[in-house]
């Protein structure tokens, strides 16, 4: 009984090391080198002219109160360029295959 107990803390950092381990693989996955997305607080005017023009100019949402900013976004072929006003604020990159589990599609 005493050498089962033993075994199961290593089962158990078994388990954490191959969950790690997808973490990772999901987080490089997603990196990308410099300069291949936009970057937090680029202009929209600065986004395409690096970036060129976006495939589709969502509908703005919020901006119906001072403190809900217009959010605006921008659809690109690998990701979703997100602004708050005219600066970025954030990059969401596009599932790598229909397959992946992530996070839900985009209102549209």
């Amino acid at each position: 009984m005493k050498h089962r107990l033993s075994i199961l803390p290593l089962l158990a950092l078994a388990g954490l090391s191959a969950a790690a381990q997808a973490d990772t693989l999901l987080i490089e996955r997603v990196q990308q080198p410099a300069g291949a997305q936009p970057t937090r607080g680029l202009s929209m005017s600065q986004v395409e002219a690096r970036f060129g023009p976006p495939q589709e100019k969502l509908q703005p949402r919020g901006g119906q109160k001072r403190q809900w900013p217009t959010i605006n976004r921008w659809v690109y072929p690998d990701y979703v360029v997100y602004f708050e006003r005219d600066k970025v604020i954030d990059v969401v990159v596009h599932k790598a295959s229909p397959n992946e589990v992530g996070p839900k599609p985009a209102i549209r």
